[in-house]
């Protein structure tokens, strides 16, 4: 660790101003005991404090102090990273952080580690097989800009206040989304637990009349990545229907590959499902989608709008029972998996399409869109300050 004026306004290697440092191991019965599965991904917030004496935490743990920076490095969680208030220990797989003070603030140090531009750096030295890590090493030799102590903190209150705008974004969105849900069991009764009397029909019977009305992805060499072009038509994938945003990638075939894969192409209005890992999210598209396909990791439904509104229909499939009822079905060792015919088979309450109209209505009064939009405003607000302000290289 060295004295400030040597790194101040300089690209510093991480080594020079960072130790990791392990504490001795506590006692009592109260002790914090920190494990990845309790911090949020990206933001580093603790979820919940688990508490218990310290000698029954086990031996795959890690004592840190109150003044240590807590570093995941597990490649599936390289962006969990926790500035601690209290000693404690951790899980093995956390790295304990002691920074220079008079160089760097930890909580500056810890937007660094969180960073798109250093969880790239650590990806790319990670290794095993099973559970790859981030090789310590790398960590070390990092090389990256550090601004004055005062520059420093002038970005940890604007980074951290787009993180609350951020928080109070998403708390808003699950209030309405909780609200239509609660709507939707009052109009219609909850399609597991406790239908109403009224037309229940199979998602395959509310399918409109068309070919290929009900598909999912290619599978085999029909989309290796030598398939694919640098324009044309859109591949729609995961990335699209998990972040509700169907502009998002940039896959895509060109039009012979396009015309060959006919049956999997999409049209505005189309349902997409994702089968794989995060199951069961649902992206409808918009008049203005690019023409394309989907991946072999999704399904799409064009219904028959004369018996029901794709709007009505993701209400529907995103409500608690209807996933708890299609997640006990999914199969797949290590991740949830589902499949066409699993969603073929659900039977839905198909209320007229007046009374789905009324429903519908309600929902757009409720307009959930303009704190989306604010929600994306914030997160590439995030990402843009996040690029200028960290730049990462590995000097080994």
């Amino acid at each position: 660790m060295t004295d400030k004026p040597q790194f101040v306004g300089k690209k510093v290697r991480l080594g020079d101003i960072v130790k990791i440092e392990k504490a001795s191991m506590p006692s009592g019965n109260n002790v914090w005991v920190l494990n990845l599965d309790t911090v949020e991904k990206g933001t580093g917030k603790v979820i919940v404090k688990n508490r218990m004496k310290a000698d029954s935490a086990g031996t795959s743990t890690v004592a840190f102090t109150a003044d240590a920076v807590l570093y995941s490095k597990l490649r599936p969680n390289l962006n969990k990273v926790v500035v601690a208030d209290e000693p404690g220990l951790a899980t093995s797989e956390m790295l304990p952080l002691i920074v220079n003070p008079e160089v760097l603030d930890r909580r500056y140090f810890a937007y660094l580690l969180r960073s798109n531009s250093f969880v790239n750096l650590a990806v790319s030295s990670t290794a095993g097989s099973k559970m790859p890590r981030m090789n310590k090493k790398t960590l070390l030799n990092a090389v990256f800009p550090i601004p004055s102590l005062e520059l420093q903190h002038q970005r940890i209150d604007l980074l951290s206040s787009i993180e609350k705008a951020r928080t109070k974004a998403e708390l808003l969105i699950q209030q309405l989304d909780t609200l239509v849900k609660s709507r939707f069991i009052e109009m219609f009764g909850d399609p597991i637990r406790n239908p109403l009397r009224m037309s229940v029909s199979s998602v395959e019977e509310l399918a409109a009349p068309i070919k290929n009305s009900m598909k999912a992805g290619p599978f085999g060499s029909a989309l290796k990545k030598e398939v694919y072009a640098e324009s044309g038509y859109k591949v729609y994938g995961q990335e699209q229907v998990i972040s509700g945003d169907q502009f998002l990638g940039n896959y895509y075939i060109d039009k012979e590959k396009y015309e060959q894969l006919n049956s999997c192409k999409v049209m505005p209005g189309d349902v997409l499902i994702s089968l794989v890992g995060t199951v069961g999210k649902v992206l409808i598209l918009s008049e203005d989608c690019q023409p394309g396909i989907i991946n072999p990791r999704l399904v799409k439904i064009t219904f028959d709008k004369r018996k029901i509104f794709p709007e009505y229909f993701a209400i529907a499939f995103s409500l608690e029972s209807v996933r708890s009822s299609l997640l006990g079905k999914a199969h797949g060792q290590t991740m949830n998996v589902l499949n066409l015919g699993m969603i073929k088979k659900l039977k839905l309450p198909v209320p007229p399409i007046s009374r789905q109209k009324e429903y519908l209505n309600f929902v757009a009064q409720v307009d959930k869109s303009r704190f989306g939009g604010m929600l994306h405003l914030l997160n590439s607000l995030s990402g843009i300050m996040h690029a200028s302000f960290f730049s990462v290289a590995d000097t080994d």
